[in-house]
C-alpha cells in the first residue's frame, strides 16, 4: 500500500509540470488570459486527482477522510503560494501579479468556504441523500466564472501599475509546442488529467487501507496526508509559473484550484450515501475549514494592499500564511 501511495503522488507530481506549459500556452491561444485560464484549466486539472480521493472515500462511508481531503486541499494550496512567493526576488509576488479577477475569485472562495458551516446549522434535510448546499455551491461556481470572464474584458477597478508589476502578455510559444494544433494542446492536456485521476483514485484506495489497518485518524490523513499529496501538483505548476514570469497563472491557479475544491464536497456528498457529509463530518474536520478561510482572508488582504517591497525575503501575507497553515498542522497533530 505504501509503494502504491508513493508511485501514485509521483506521477501527480510528474503530470503537473507539464500542465503548466499547456495552460500558459492555452491561455493566449485562446485569449482566457492567465488568471482565468489559472483558475479554470490549472485550478480543475490540479484538483482532478483531489476530487478522485475525496468521491472514492465517500462511496466507501468515509465522510471524514472525504470532508477533511477537500478542505485540507484548500489551507496547503495557500501556503504553497507563499513558497512560490520565496522564490520570486523582485518584489512580492502579490504586488508584482495584480490580477482583479484573482481578488474577486478569493472573494467568492470566502463565500463558499463559509457554506459548509451554514449547512450543518440547518436539519440534516437532503434530496435523494444530498444537502441542498451541495447543490448551491456549482452553481455559485459557475457564476463566478462568468462573473470573471466579464471582469477581464470590462474591469471597473484597475490595479495601480508600477515598475514591478508584471502584466499578463501573450508570449512567442517556443519548442514543438507552436508547431501543434490547439486542439493537439487540449487532447494532451485531457491526456495528463486523465493521468492524475488515476492516481488520485490509488492514494485514495490506498490511504483508505492505511486509515483502517493503522488505526489512524481520517480527519488526520485527510487534511495532512492525501490533500498535501493530492495538492502536490499545484506547488510544482505553481512554483513553474513563477519562473516562467506567468505570475497572474501562477496565483490564479492556486486560488481557481482552491475554489474549484469547494466543488469536492458536492461530489463527495453525492457520493456519501448515509445522508448529509456535512453532519457526518466531525468537528476536526470543520477545523480545516476555519483555517482554511482565515487564510484566504489573509491572502484577499495581501492582494488588496500589494505589499511592494519586503522586510525579509517573503512578504507580510505569505509570512502569516506559512505562520496559520504551520500553527494548523501542529495543533491537529497535538491537541484535536
Amino acid at each position: 500500500m505504501l509503494v502504491v501511495f508513493i508511485a501514485a503522488a509521483l506521477a501527480v507530481f510528474v503530470s503537473g509540470t507539464r500542465l503548466t506549459r499547456l495552460a500558459d500556452t492555452l491561455a493566449d491561444r485562446t485569449g482566457l488570459g492567465e488568471a482565468i485560464a489559472g483558475a479554470v484549466l490549472l485550478g480543475a486539472s490540479t484538483s482532478l486527482s483531489g476530487t478522485i480521493v475525496s468521491i472514492t472515500a465517500a462511496l466507501e462511508g468515509q465522510a471524514s477522510l472525504a470532508f477533511s481531503n477537500s478542505i485540507g486541499g484548500i489551507a496547503a494550496q495557500t501556503a504553497f503560494l507563499a513558497i512560490a512567493d520565496l522564490t520570486y526576488r523582485r518584489a512580492n509576488l502579490e504586488h508584482a501579479g495584480a490580477e482583479l479577477v484573482n481578488v474577486f475569485q478569493a472573494v467568492v472562495l470566502f463565500g463558499l468556504l463559509m457554506l459548509p458551516f451554514f449547512a450543518v446549522t440547518l436539519p440534516e434535510v437532503t434530496l435523494w441523500s444530498v444537502h441542498p448546499v451541495s447543490l448551491a455551491i456549482p452553481v455559485i461556481y459557475i457564476a463566478s466564472l462568468v462573473a470573471s470572464r466579464s471582469i477581464r474584458a470590462e474591469p471597473m477597478w484597475r490595479p495601480v501599475a508600477t515598475s514591478d508589476t508584471r502584466e499578463d502578455r501573450p508570449e512567442a510559444e517556443g519548442g514543438g509546442e507552436a508547431e501543434r494544433s490547439t486542439a493537439a494542446l487540449f487532447a494532451s492536456f485531457a491526456g495528463l488529467m486523465v493521468v492524475m485521476g488515476t492516481a488520485g483514485w490509488a492514494i485514495a484506495s490506498s490511504a483508505s487501507v492505511l486509515v483502517d489497518r493503522f488505526a489512524l485518524s481520517a480527519s488526520l490523513v485527510g487534511a495532512l496526508a492525501t490533500a498535501t499529496i493530492t495538492s502536490m501538483p499545484e506547488l510544482v505548476t505553481t512554483l513553474v509559473a513563477v519562473r516562467r514570469g506567468s505570475l497572474q497563472l501562477a496565483i490564479g491557479g492556486i486560488i481557481g484550484g482552491n475554489t474549484f475544491d469547494t466543488l469536492f464536497l458536492t461530489a463527495a456528498d453525492i457520493s456519501y450515501r448515509d445522508g448529509s457529509l456535512y453532519h457526518a463530518a466531525g468537528p476536526s474536520d470543520f477545523f480545516w475549514v476555519v483555517i482554511a478561510a482565515m487564510m484566504t482572508a489573509v491572502l484577499l488582504a495581501g492582494l488588496i494592499l500589494r505589499e511592494r517591497s519586503r522586510p525579509i525575503r517573503i512578504g507580510t501575507e505569505s509570512a502569516a500564511l506559512l505562520a496559520i497553515y504551520a500553527g494548523a498542522v501542529a495543533l491537529q497533530i497535538f491537541v484535536t
